[in-house]
């Protein structure tokens, strides 16, 4: 089992920066794949980043690749997202989500945990 708690979402201006955080519990999070997640009004869960159980390996959604970074700390059982450059079309809920496995997947199905959600809206 793990336990995620996600914080740090915020209202920033278009061009502002923000870091959301996950604290992550259970004894299997440092095995765990862990990605970020956001939906926006009206629409379906999109999938933003990814990074495998060790941090050595990422993937990135188009929409945020060389503006989003995300890194973790085993020790602490956190899972960061820095977000530059942000755009309004970058305001949605943030999910943290842990996998069942240690491979950074894409898709939605493979993350077995998630976080309550924390809102991150850009004005224009």
């Amino acid at each position: 089992q793990v336990q995620l708690a996600e914080s740090g979402g915020a209202l920033v201006q278009a061009g502002g920066s923000l870091r959301l955080s996950c604290a992550g519990s259970g004894r299997t999070f440092s095995s765990a794949a862990m990605a970020w997640f956001r939906r926006a009004p009206g629409k379906e869960h999109e999938f933003v980043v990814a990074i495998s159980w060790s941090g050595s390996n990422t993937a990135y959604a188009d929409s945020v690749k060389g503006r989003f970074t995300i890194s973790r700390d085993n020790a602490k059982k956190m899972v960061y997202l820095q977000m530059n450059s942000l755009k309004p079309e970058d305001t949605a809920v943030y999910y943290c989500a842990a996998s069942g496995s240690s491979y950074h997947h894409r898709k939605l199905h493979e993350y077995d945990y998630w976080g309550q959600g924390t809102q991150v809206t850009v004005s224009s």
